[in-house]
Protein backbone atom coordinates (compact mmCIF):
# COMPACT_ATOMS: atom_id res chain seq x y z
CA UNK A 1 0.00 0.00 0.00
CA UNK A 2 1.92 3.03 -1.27
CA UNK A 3 -0.66 5.52 -2.45
CA UNK A 4 1.15 8.32 -0.63
CA UNK A 5 4.72 7.11 -1.08
CA UNK A 6 7.24 9.81 -0.10
CA UNK A 7 4.55 12.47 0.38
CA UNK A 8 5.14 15.00 3.15
CA UNK A 9 2.02 15.21 5.32
CA UNK A 10 1.12 17.52 8.19
CA UNK A 11 -1.84 16.47 10.34
CA UNK A 12 -3.08 19.17 12.71
CA UNK A 13 -4.61 17.29 15.64
CA UNK A 14 -3.22 13.86 14.88
CA UNK A 15 -2.62 12.25 18.26
CA UNK A 16 -5.70 10.08 18.72
CA UNK A 17 -9.19 9.28 17.56
CA UNK A 18 -9.90 10.29 13.97
CA UNK A 19 -6.73 12.37 13.65
CA UNK A 20 -4.56 9.54 14.94
CA UNK A 21 -6.21 7.07 12.58
CA UNK A 22 -5.56 9.40 9.65
CA UNK A 23 -1.92 9.93 10.62
CA UNK A 24 -1.27 6.19 10.93
CA UNK A 25 -3.13 5.28 7.73
CA UNK A 26 -1.27 7.90 5.70
CA UNK A 27 2.08 6.70 7.07
CA UNK A 28 1.11 3.12 6.29
CA UNK A 29 0.59 4.27 2.71
CA UNK A 30 4.17 5.51 2.46
CA UNK A 31 3.92 9.12 3.63
CA UNK A 32 6.29 10.95 5.94
CA UNK A 33 3.73 12.18 8.46
CA UNK A 34 4.10 14.92 11.05
CA UNK A 35 1.20 14.91 13.51
CA UNK A 36 0.65 17.71 16.00
CA UNK A 37 -0.43 16.85 19.51
CA UNK A 38 -1.39 19.17 22.34
CA UNK A 39 -0.65 16.40 24.83
CA UNK A 40 2.87 15.70 23.56
CA UNK A 41 5.25 17.66 25.78
CA UNK A 42 8.23 17.15 23.50
CA UNK A 43 8.82 16.11 19.92
CA UNK A 44 8.90 12.36 19.55
CA UNK A 45 11.38 10.49 17.39
CA UNK A 46 10.12 9.42 14.00
CA UNK A 47 8.86 5.84 13.98
CA UNK A 48 8.34 3.56 11.01
CA UNK A 49 4.75 2.76 10.10
CA UNK A 50 4.18 0.54 7.10
CA UNK A 51 6.28 1.97 4.28
CA UNK A 52 6.25 5.47 5.79
CA UNK A 53 7.02 7.21 9.05
CA UNK A 54 5.23 9.12 11.79
CA UNK A 55 6.58 11.88 13.99
CA UNK A 56 4.65 13.65 16.74
CA UNK A 57 5.11 17.40 17.17
CA UNK A 58 4.16 19.22 20.35
CA UNK A 59 1.72 21.97 19.36
CA UNK A 60 -1.50 23.43 20.70
CA UNK A 61 -3.60 24.18 17.64
CA UNK A 62 -5.46 26.91 19.52
CA UNK A 63 -2.22 28.92 19.78
CA UNK A 64 -1.14 30.69 16.55
CA UNK A 65 2.54 30.60 17.56
CA UNK A 66 2.40 26.82 17.98
CA UNK A 67 0.77 26.39 14.57
CA UNK A 68 3.38 28.59 12.91
CA UNK A 69 6.18 26.69 14.64
CA UNK A 70 4.82 23.31 13.52
CA UNK A 71 4.50 24.44 9.90
CA UNK A 72 7.99 25.95 9.96
CA UNK A 73 9.36 22.77 11.54
CA UNK A 74 7.94 20.54 8.81
CA UNK A 75 9.06 22.83 6.00
CA UNK A 76 12.52 23.15 7.51
CA UNK A 77 12.87 19.40 7.86
CA UNK A 78 11.29 18.24 4.60
CA UNK A 79 11.49 21.32 2.37
CA UNK A 80 7.83 21.20 1.41
CA UNK A 81 4.34 20.12 2.42
CA UNK A 82 2.40 17.93 0.01
CA UNK A 83 -0.72 17.23 2.07
CA UNK A 84 -2.35 19.08 4.93
CA UNK A 85 -5.05 17.54 7.12
CA UNK A 86 -6.76 19.80 9.67
CA UNK A 87 -8.55 17.75 12.29
CA UNK A 88 -8.14 19.73 15.53
CA UNK A 89 -11.45 20.77 17.01
CA UNK A 90 -13.73 20.60 20.00
CA UNK A 91 -17.39 19.94 20.63
CA UNK A 92 -19.11 21.16 23.79
CA UNK A 93 -22.79 21.17 24.70
CA UNK A 94 -24.49 24.56 25.03
CA UNK A 95 -28.05 25.52 24.13
CA UNK A 96 -28.85 29.09 23.10
CA UNK A 97 -29.98 29.91 26.64
CA UNK A 98 -26.76 28.56 28.12
CA UNK A 99 -24.36 29.88 25.48
CA UNK A 100 -21.54 32.00 26.89
CA UNK A 101 -19.03 34.25 25.17
CA UNK A 102 -16.27 31.99 26.45
CA UNK A 103 -17.87 28.90 24.90
CA UNK A 104 -18.45 30.71 21.61
CA UNK A 105 -14.90 32.09 21.39
CA UNK A 106 -13.33 28.78 22.42
CA UNK A 107 -15.32 26.81 19.84
CA UNK A 108 -14.83 29.22 16.94
CA UNK A 109 -11.22 29.86 17.95
CA UNK A 110 -10.15 26.25 17.57
CA UNK A 111 -12.62 24.96 14.98
CA UNK A 112 -12.46 27.93 12.60
CA UNK A 113 -9.67 30.41 13.32
CA UNK A 114 -7.02 27.73 13.85
CA UNK A 115 -8.18 25.87 10.75
CA UNK A 116 -8.03 29.02 8.62
CA UNK A 117 -4.53 29.99 9.66
CA UNK A 118 -3.22 26.42 9.51
CA UNK A 119 -4.39 26.31 5.89
CA UNK A 120 -2.98 29.76 5.15
CA UNK A 121 0.41 28.90 6.64
CA UNK A 122 0.72 25.47 5.06
CA UNK A 123 -0.47 26.59 1.62
CA UNK A 124 2.48 28.97 1.44
CA UNK A 125 4.84 25.98 1.70
CA UNK A 126 2.73 23.52 -0.27
CA UNK A 127 3.84 21.95 -3.51
CA UNK A 128 1.76 22.70 -6.57
CA UNK A 129 -0.56 19.76 -7.04
CA UNK A 130 -0.90 19.27 -3.30
CA UNK A 131 -3.99 18.44 -1.29
CA UNK A 132 -5.80 19.86 1.73
CA UNK A 133 -8.30 17.73 3.63
CA UNK A 134 -10.43 19.44 6.26
CA UNK A 135 -12.28 17.38 8.85
CA UNK A 136 -15.83 18.67 9.04
CA UNK A 137 -18.93 17.05 10.50
CA UNK A 138 -22.48 16.30 9.50
CA UNK A 139 -23.32 18.65 12.38
CA UNK A 140 -22.79 21.40 9.84
CA UNK A 141 -25.83 20.13 7.92
CA UNK A 142 -28.25 19.25 10.70
CA UNK A 143 -29.54 21.20 13.69
CA UNK A 144 -28.49 19.19 16.72
CA UNK A 145 -29.89 20.58 19.97
CA UNK A 146 -27.18 21.99 22.17
CA UNK A 147 -24.54 22.04 19.44
CA UNK A 148 -25.40 25.22 17.58
CA UNK A 149 -21.95 26.78 17.87
CA UNK A 150 -20.23 23.54 16.92
CA UNK A 151 -22.51 23.01 13.93
CA UNK A 152 -21.92 26.57 12.77
CA UNK A 153 -18.15 26.06 12.86
CA UNK A 154 -18.46 22.96 10.71
CA UNK A 155 -20.68 24.81 8.23
CA UNK A 156 -17.90 27.39 8.05
CA UNK A 157 -15.39 24.63 7.30
CA UNK A 158 -17.52 23.53 4.37
CA UNK A 159 -17.75 27.09 3.07
CA UNK A 160 -14.02 27.71 3.31
CA UNK A 161 -13.32 24.50 1.41
CA UNK A 162 -15.38 25.71 -1.54
CA UNK A 163 -13.65 29.10 -1.59
CA UNK A 164 -10.14 27.74 -1.18
CA UNK A 165 -10.76 25.11 -3.86
CA UNK A 166 -11.38 28.03 -6.25
CA UNK A 167 -8.48 30.12 -5.00
CA UNK A 168 -5.90 27.32 -5.05
CA UNK A 169 -7.03 25.61 -8.26
CA UNK A 170 -4.52 27.53 -10.43
CA UNK A 171 -1.76 25.80 -8.45
CA UNK A 172 -3.42 22.42 -8.80
CA UNK A 173 -4.04 22.24 -5.05
CA UNK A 174 -7.25 20.40 -4.22
CA UNK A 175 -9.31 21.20 -1.11
CA UNK A 176 -11.94 18.80 0.19
CA UNK A 177 -13.85 17.97 3.37
CA UNK A 178 -14.41 14.61 5.04
CA UNK A 179 -17.44 14.84 7.34
CA UNK A 180 -17.91 12.10 9.94
CA UNK A 181 -21.12 11.27 11.70
CA UNK A 182 -21.08 9.72 15.20
CA UNK A 183 -17.76 7.87 15.43
CA UNK A 184 -16.75 5.40 18.12
CA UNK A 185 -13.70 7.17 19.52
CA UNK A 186 -12.58 8.18 23.02
CA UNK A 187 -15.04 11.08 22.82
CA UNK A 188 -17.87 8.56 23.16
CA UNK A 189 -16.13 6.27 25.64
CA UNK A 190 -18.22 7.57 28.53
CA UNK A 191 -21.48 7.68 26.59
CA UNK A 192 -24.32 5.77 28.21
CA UNK A 193 -25.88 2.75 26.58
CA UNK A 194 -29.03 4.83 26.17
CA UNK A 195 -27.17 7.54 24.26
CA UNK A 196 -25.47 4.99 22.03
CA UNK A 197 -28.80 3.33 21.31
CA UNK A 198 -30.35 6.68 20.44
CA UNK A 199 -27.51 7.54 18.08
CA UNK A 200 -27.42 4.19 16.33
CA UNK A 201 -31.19 4.35 15.93
CA UNK A 202 -30.70 7.49 13.83
CA UNK A 203 -28.13 5.86 11.54
CA UNK A 204 -29.52 3.81 8.63
CA UNK A 205 -26.60 1.36 8.80
CA UNK A 206 -27.44 0.76 12.46
CA UNK A 207 -24.08 1.43 14.10
CA UNK A 208 -21.57 4.15 14.86
CA UNK A 209 -18.65 4.68 12.53
CA UNK A 210 -15.04 3.78 13.19
CA UNK A 211 -12.04 6.10 13.02
CA UNK A 212 -10.38 3.90 10.42
CA UNK A 213 -13.39 4.35 8.14
CA UNK A 214 -12.99 8.12 8.30
CA UNK A 215 -9.25 7.71 7.67
CA UNK A 216 -9.97 5.66 4.56
CA UNK A 217 -12.17 8.43 3.18
CA UNK A 218 -9.55 11.06 3.99
CA UNK A 219 -6.93 8.93 2.25
CA UNK A 220 -9.01 8.82 -0.92
CA UNK A 221 -9.44 12.60 -0.93
CA UNK A 222 -5.73 13.21 -0.30
CA UNK A 223 -4.49 10.72 -2.88
CA UNK A 224 -4.18 10.89 -6.65
CA UNK A 225 -7.23 8.63 -6.84
CA UNK A 226 -9.21 11.83 -6.22
CA UNK A 227 -7.18 13.88 -8.71
CA UNK A 228 -10.32 15.41 -10.26
CA UNK A 229 -12.12 16.01 -6.96
CA UNK A 230 -11.98 19.43 -5.32
CA UNK A 231 -14.40 21.56 -3.32
CA UNK A 232 -16.28 18.39 -2.35
CA UNK A 233 -17.60 17.02 0.93
CA UNK A 234 -17.49 13.28 1.59
CA UNK A 235 -19.82 12.23 4.44
CA UNK A 236 -18.85 9.18 6.48
CA UNK A 237 -22.01 8.87 8.54
CA UNK A 238 -23.74 5.60 7.71
CA UNK A 239 -26.37 7.63 5.88
CA UNK A 240 -27.44 9.60 8.97
CA UNK A 241 -27.62 12.99 7.26
CA UNK A 242 -28.10 11.67 3.73
CA UNK A 243 -31.30 9.62 3.60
Amino acid sequence: MTRLQDKIVLVIGGSGGIGGAIAHRFADEGAKVYATSRSAKTERTSTSVGTGSLRSLSADASKPADLDAAITRVHGDAGRIDILVVNAGLSEFATLDGLTKEHFDRTFGLNVRSLVFAAKGAAGHMSDGGSIVLVGSIAGDIGTKGYGAYGATKAAVRSFARTWANELAPRGIRVNVVSPGPTDTAMFASASDEMRATLTGMIPLGRMGRADEVAAAALFLASDEASFVTGAELPVDGGMAQV
